[in-house]
């Protein structure tokens, strides 16, 4: 009985967090001379892992790429389709669930309760390492632009980003103050996924 309610909740985070990176793509997308918009949405992949964890942060962003995939205009600036996934933000957005998870899994390693500053590093190396890593290879691959033109390009997004990282992990603090256990500890997290 336990674990359908889980699973109902599980379901339910997945979704609203699938619709807050949705509705940050309504914030409008700022145009840089670089081939990819500076957009608010991977602040919600920086909050999806940071407040759901690894598996529930993943299967959000899993859920929003397969959206945008079949269509919907669920990214900056109405974009949506497979025309999108042969653009040159396809890295970055193919990376969305990836991220969400390292920032979960990172989270999770820190126990429990939530702390400011390994959410900030979690949000570091999850929501910019390898958000860049795979917006450069693919910027490399579509935009056709070399490796080191790829990586300049990336640097006008750092300080945006950052403030980005700030804002998640001080947002999800709060989140997880006023909603203890929402991580779950490491022993329940065990429990949960062991079979009956």
């Amino acid at each position: 009985m336990s674990r359908r309610r889980t699973t109902s909740r599980d379901l339910a985070l997945v979704a609203t967090f699938a619709g807050v990176v949705a509705a940050l793509g309504l914030v409008p997308a700022v145009s840089l001379p670089v081939p990819v918009p500076i957009t608010a949405q991977s602040l919600g992949v920086m909050l999806a892992g940071s407040v759901l964890g690894a598996r529930r942060g993943f299967l959000a962003l899993l859920l929003f790429v397969a959206l945008v995939a079949v269509g919907l205009p669920l990214l900056a600036g109405g974009r949506g389709g497979l025309g999108v996934l042969a653009g040159p933000s396809v890295g970055f957005v193919l990376a969305f669930p990836f991220c969400a998870g390292l920032i979960g899994w990172l989270v999770e390693r820190g126990g429990p309760s939530y702390h400011l500053v390994w959410g900030t590093v979690a949000n570091l190396l999850g929501g910019i390492v390898l958000m860049y890593a795979a917006g450069t290879l693919g910027m490399v691959a579509v935009a056709h632009l070399g490796v080191g033109a790829a990586v300049a390009a990336n640097a006008w997004y750092v300080v945006g980003d950052l403030v980005k990282v700030v804002v998640a992990a001080v947002v999800a603090r709060g989140v997880h103050a006023a909603y203890p256990g929402l991580l779950g500890s490491p022993r329940a997290r065990a429990r949960e996924h062991s079979p009956a």
